[in-house]
């Protein structure tokens, strides 16, 4: 009888025992939302991947650091990186830098389009033929182009007059052949019940509106690139002027851009990017030309376009000193484009629709390089970044890659920003920390140049296991700098052959939301692998061949770091 009692009290502490347990397990989350659990649940996940992970440190050694301008002309491509659209070969011809919404193709092809046509004309000045090449290259690419002297084309025509002014602000003659070859407008993009949400809150929808709400609400507002977006600079500017329309470069502006940019989610270094934030949900609202937004079907049906900024009139300028035969050809060849014919053919394609709207605002050129560099300066409104670059040194990256990205991390270093916290992970078959993370002072900067000069290709490669490793370094050092935003910059050729699996880093990165910026280098580089490690976190991927590398690069550090 006394064992038949102390069996049931045994079995009743027992189960008291896994209600207790149960109990605790079912409520250790109460209280929590959905992204602390998650990002508690991916830590767990993170520890237990790590286990398998062999890291390795790497002694700190200092690097040389130079001091003064980066030289322009070395950072740039060859030209023939962007070849020619449309190619003349008439007696006299001239060369035009377009911006690529009207050099491309399909509907973003008006002007190649009318080029085409003009030379089938058979065009005579004095007996000679005259024909026009197309090159497309973005407006902030054409201007760098132009400024440092590497390729200067005989004409520019860029999406809005902004560029043009920041030439001539630079001493380079720059006349406007026609101030609106043709009309198109920036804009701000709602989607349609958010827009009616928008104008019910706020009474109307404007950018003052959007920058108001983003400023004082947190509305999730994104927008590309000021350095080399034509829409992104005219955002800037007009973001700027909100805050004091007497001074953009004022103090009050600068403050006010400093609380509307606290709630800039990120500004995106493509518009591709930009979309897939917005259709992930991430972005409530983004920023985009009125061509391009009329020529996408969805975008024109599930959204409502507000213009913003100054208008987007194309203008046509000539560039240096033409000589009067090539100057003659300009004046024609704009005269053909100015035709209704071709206007009529512009409307078609997106371009000249009469959206109401006029904007009278005029910058200059030294204003406009200001207003790039307060963005650079004040981007991050007080907020540090943190980052790790985690570069592949396997043997599929020996010889011409390595040696790519050696030149490039060092010579594209000088654009990060000196409140930034950096640090490098390498990996092959194992993982090797060579440099924890530290504010990028000059000692710092030192050290990471030391680190990367001695970067060697050999092995094999554990692509997730090195990310991993950069992952806990960053969760680390924001327990110190608990306000800081995180990224980690990923530069390989893509291939991967030992460690933790792509679906392992996934789950871990989306739960840690920690977005991943890829660079891809040389002609093997498995561009879709990496753009899939990019989307984890709505980074962008790039890639970076042997051309163009320190170039992307600076944009890149220029929008992020």
């Amino acid at each position: 009888m006394e064992k038949t009692n102390n069996s049931k009290f045994l079995l009743i502490i027992l189960l008291f025992a896994v209600v207790l347990i149960v109990g605790l397990v079912l409520t250790k989350n109460l209280g929590k939302t959905s992204t602390q659990i998650s990002a508690e649940n991916s830590k767990t996940a993170l520890s237990k991947a790590l286990k398998n992970v062999n890291i390795k440190d790497v002694e700190k050694v200092k690097g040389t650091v130079e001091f003064g301008e980066n030289n322009l002309d070395e950072e740039l491509p060859d030209i023939e990186k962007y070849p020619l659209s449309v190619e003349g070969n008439g007696d006299i011809n001239i060369e035009i830098f377009s911006s690529p919404e009207k050099s491309g193709s399909g509907t973003d092809g008006w002007l190649c389009d009318v080029a085409e046509d003009f030379n089938k004309e058979n065009i005579q000045i004095d007996g000679k033929t005259v024909s026009v090449s197309v090159r497309s290259v973005a407006s902030g690419l054409a201007v760098d182009y132009i400024v440092s002297g590497k390729y200067v084309p005989d004409a520019l025509a860029p999406s809005n007059e902004l560029w043009g002014e920041m030439i001539k602000s630079q001493r380079i003659n720059a006349e406007i052949i026609d101030d609106n070859l043709v009309s198109n407008q920036a804009g701000i993009i709602f989607e349609k019940k958010a827009y009616d949400n928008f104008v019910k809150k706020y009474g109307e929808m404007s950018l003052d509106k959007v920058v108001e709400a983003t400023a004082n609400d947190g509305l999730a507002m994104g927008y590309t690139n000021p350095y080399a977006s034509s829409t992104g600079l005219n955002f800037l500017v007009s973001t700027l002027s909100k805050f004091d329309p007497e001074n953009l470069l004022s103090d009050k502006a600068v403050e006010g851009f400093q609380l509307f940019q606290a709630n800039v989610p990120f500004v995106s270094y493509t518009t591709m990017q930009m979309r897939d934030a917005v259709n992930s949900g991430s972005l409530d609202a983004f920023i985009l030309e009125y061509q391009t937004y009329i020529n996408d079907a969805d975008l024109a049906r599930n959204y409502v376009f507000t213009p913003f900024g100054v208008k987007h009139n194309n203008p046509m300028y000539s560039i240096g000193d033409l000589d009067s035969e090539k100057l003659d050809v300009l004046k024609e060849f704009t005269k053909y484009a100015k035709s209704d014919e071709a206007q009529n053919l512009a409307k078609d394609y997106g371009f000249n629709q009469n959206l109401d709207y006029q904007n009278d605002q005029v910058y200059d050129g030294n204003t406009l390089y200001s207003a790039q560099k307060i963005w650079k300066e004040e981007k991050d409104s007080g907020k540090p970044i943190i980052a790790v670059f985690v570069t592949d040194v396997s043997g599929s990256m020996d010889g011409v890659p390595i040696n790519e990205l050696r030149k490039s991390l060092i010579n594209a270093s000088g654009y990060i920003n000196s409140d930034n916290y950096i640090g490098l992970v390498s990996f092959n078959n194992d993982v090797y920390k060579n440099l924890e993370i530290e504010k990028f002072d000059i000692n710092q900067r030192a050290f990471f140049n030391g680190a990367v000069q001695n970067l060697t290709a050999t092995g094999g490669t554990a692509t997730y296991d090195a990310l991993l490793v950069a992952l806990d370094m960053i969760l680390k050092k924001k327990e110190e700098v608990p306000d800081a935003k995180t990224m980690i910059l990923l530069l390989s050729d893509g291939m991967q052959n030992r460690g933790n699996s792509l679906s392992t880093a996934t789950n871990i990165l989306e739960g840690l939301e920690v977005p991943v910026y890829t660079i891809g280098y040389g002609s093997e580089a498995e561009q879709d692998v990496l753009s899939k490690i990019a989307s984890i976190n709505e980074a962008a991927s790039l890639t970076a061949d042997t051309e163009d590398v320190v170039y992307t690069l600076k944009n890149l550090f220029n929008s992020n770091l």
